[in-house]
């Protein structure tokens, strides 16, 4: 009796492995970059859902009452419903005006953020790209920027030029952009001696194709980390501004302002006038520090274990 062979089983087929997956891999690996960007997540869901999730719109005047001023948390309002962290000194409820300035602060961190990239990006690639007395000019005043306190910067511009979101958003960017040009200039000057730049400039390809097309891409990396950081840093600068009285008006309620109202309340018991949204700005900062450090760790080969 012949022996009976039996059909070779097919070998599963291995999943490929993109450099995306690779990043999300590396990414999760930590536990403390998982807790805060997931954090980070909720705390931006409640900031987009506030006008529904909330039953008092701070900013605007007619529904908010003196009478429910400095209640404590758990108090009824006079319209019905429950403050479940209290109230400040106007009567605004905390967790609404919690919510209102979350969104007024990472917008206003987001939206300076992104313009500060852009400009600092383009002010870094063309010093990077163009050397020589171009350069020089271009980094002095980047390190002429760079020798003054951001924080400084800020308040110098907001005394200036007044109060608002748009005011604000002017501030942060003079103060950021020579991070992002200094961070970009860097890298591409590492990229700019590369064997692919003079392969593409034997082609005959332009200037601005080898600088955006070629040299850019591989300077998102630490962008993208810095980008992350700074954010981080606009959202804290905005709140100091706030809180000095210099930011947002009383009438826009942002993290700082929110802070600051409860500070004259602190010492007579009323804590949670500035404590909850100071615990809101903390929870936001950091878990904004833990996802930029953890991609910083990710995205350099250098820092890999």
């Amino acid at each position: 009796m012949s022996d009976v062979i039996a059909p070779e089983t097919a070998a599963p087929a291995a999943k490929v492995e993109t450099p995306f997956r690779r990043f999300v891999s590396e990414f999760f690996e930590s536990r403390i970059a998982t807790v805060a960007l997931c954090v980070l997540g909720l705390i931006i869901l409640l900031a987009v859902l506030a006008p529904w999730i909330t039953p008092q719109n701070p900013y605007d005047l007619a529904q908010v009452d003196v009478l429910d001023g400095r209640l404590p948390p758990g108090s009824e309002a006079f319209a019905g419903y429950t403050m479940w962290l209290g109230s400040d000194g106007s009567g605004r409820d905390l967790y609404s005006a919690i919510l209102y300035g979350l969104r007024i602060s990472l917008s206003v961190g987001v939206a300076s953020g992104i313009i500060a990239l852009a400009i600092g990006m383009a002010i870094g690639l063309l010093a990077a790209y163009a050397g020589g007395r171009t350069e020089n000019i271009i980094m002095r005043v980047v390190d002429l920027q760079l020798s003054f306190p951001a924080a400084l910067v800020a308040l110098m511009l907001v005394a200036i030029l007044g109060k608002g979101i748009d005011k604000i958003i002017l501030a942060l960017v003079v103060a950021q952009w020579a991070y992002y040009a200094r961070t970009v200039r860097g890298t591409a000057l590492v990229e700019r001696n590369k064997e692919y730049v003079e392969a593409a400039q034997c082609l005959g390809l332009s200037r601005l194709r080898v600088v955006f097309r070629h040299i850019l891409p591989n300077c998102l990396a630490p962008l993208i980390v810095v980008g992350t950081v700074q954010t981080a840093h606009a959202i804290s600068l905005e709140a100091t501004l706030s809180f000095l009285g210099v930011g947002l008006p009383q009438t826009e309620p942002s993290l700082g302002v929110l802070i600051a109202n409860g500070f004259e309340y602190m010492l007579s018991g009323r804590y949670w006038i500035s404590v909850f949204p100071g615990l809101a700005l903390l929870f936001t900062v950091v878990s904004i520090n833990l996802v930029g450090d953890q991609l910083r760790d990710v995205l350099n080969p250098r820092l890999k274990k």
